[in-house]
C-alpha cells in the first residue's frame, strides 16, 4: 500500500507541474495574440469574440446582476443622506419659523409699550379681564371698564399682540367683549401679500373662517391677516392672526391673541374714519379752508 501510494505521487507532482507549464504557455500565447498589431490577428480575435463571447451571455448574468444591485444599494444610500438632509433643513426652517413669530410677537410688544400710534387720534384704555361667560354658544369676556371711562360699542379689544373682539353692551363700570370666536362676530379683513379682501367669522371654534374671499387661489397657509377698516368699524392694520387650513381645506385663521391667557385688554378709541369730501381741504390751511367757504378771495 505505501508503495502504491509513493507511485501515485511520483506520477501526480510531474503532471501538475505539465499542466501548470501549459496553462501559463496559453495565458502567453492569448496576450501575445491580444498585443500584435497585424490585420489577421484581428480578424482571428474579431472570430474568437464572436464565437465565445454569445456563449457566455450565461456567465454575465450573475455579474450583472451583482453590479446591479451595487448601483441600487449606493442610489439607496444617496437617497437616504438626501433625506437626512431634507430632514434637517425643515428643523432649521422650524427654528426659523418659530424664531419669526417669537420677532413678530417680541415687536407688538415693543410697539404695544412704547405707545406707538400709526394714528395719531387713536388712543386705547386698559381694562381688567373679570369674567367670560363659560358657555359653549357665546364666547365673551367682561372687562371692569364702561361708560364711565368713555367706552362705546363696537370699539376694538386687543390683548397687545392680536385682534381679541369688539365692545357689544356697556354698563356704568363693566362691558362686555364679543371675541372673536363667536358665531355673531364678523370683521372685515385683508390677507397679505396678496391683498385680497375676506370675512372673518366665528363659529365657536378656537380658528375662525375666512368668509367671501375674493380669489382663494391667490392665498396660502401662513398668510398674515389684519383689519382692513371697510365699514369703519374697526381701524385698518390690526393684526389678528395667520391663514391656516382645517383638515378638510377650508381656509381658517389661527388667531395671534392668546385667548388662553386673557388677563388685560386694551380698548381702542376709534371715533371712525373722517370722511373727504374735498381732497383741497387735506393740505390747505385753516384760513385759505374758512375764505374758500365764505366766498371770499384771499387779497379781500
Amino acid at each position: 500500500m505505501a508503495k502504491d501510494r509513493s507511485q501515485r505521487d511520483d506520477y501526480a507532482t510531474p503532471l501538475r507541474r505539465l499542466l501548470l507549464g501549459v496553462l501559463c504557455l496559453c495565458l502567453l500565447a492569448i496576450f501575445l495574440i491580444w498585443r500584435i498589431d497585424s490585420p489577421r490577428v484581428e480578424r482571428f480575435r474579431a472570430q474568437v469574440t464572436d464565437k465565445v463571447v454569445p456563449n457566455m451571455n450565461w456567465a454575465m448574468v450573475p455579474v450583472t446582476g451583482t453590479i446591479n444591485l451595487i448601483r441600487d444599494f449606493q442610489s439607496y444610500q444617496r437617497l437616504a443622506e438626501q433625506n437626512r438632509d431634507l430632514r434637517d433643513e425643515l428643523r432649521q426652517m422650524q427654528a426659523w419659523k418659530e424664531a419669526a413669530l417669537q420677532l413678530e410677537q417680541e415687536n407688538a410688544r415693543l410697539l404695544d409699550l412704547s405707545n406707538v400710534r400709526l394714528d395719531p387720534r387713536l388712543t386705547y384704555i386698559t381694562g381688567v379681564v373679570m369674567a367670560d361667560s363659560g358657555s359653549p354658544f357665546r364666547q365673551s369676556v367682561l372687562l371692569n371698564v364702561g361708560a364711565r371711562d368713555g367706552i362705546i360699542d363696537g370699539w376694538a379689544a386687543m390683548d397687545g399682540i392680536g385682534l381679541v373682539g369688539r365692545i357689544s353692551g356697556t354698563g356704568e363700570t363693566t362691558s362686555r367683549v364679543i371675541l372673536l370666536t363667536d358665531a355673531a362676530s364678523s370683521v372685515p379683513a385683508t390677507i397679505q401679500p396678496s391683498g385680497q379682501g375676506a370675512l372673518v367669522a366665528g363659529d365657536n371654534s378656537a380658528a375662525p373662517i375666512l368668509d367671501f374671499l375674493e380669489n382663494t387661489d391667490l392665498v396660502r397657509p401662513g398668510d398674515r391677516v389684519v383689519s382692513s377698516g371697510d365699514g369703519g368699524v374697526f381701524p385698518a392694520g390690526l393684526l389678528i392672526g395667520q391663514v391656516a387650513a382645517d383638515p378638510s381645506g377650508r381656509l381658517r385663521v389661527r388667531l395671534s391673541a392668546d385667548y388662553e391667557r386673557l388677563e388685560f385688554l386694551r380698548v381702542l378709541r376709534h371715533h371712525g374714519t373722517e370722511i373727504i369730501s374735498d381732497p383741497g381741504d387735506i393740505v390747505a390751511p385753516l384760513e385759505v379752508r374758512n375764505t374758500a367757504q365764505s366766498g371770499e378771495t384771499p387779497d379781500e
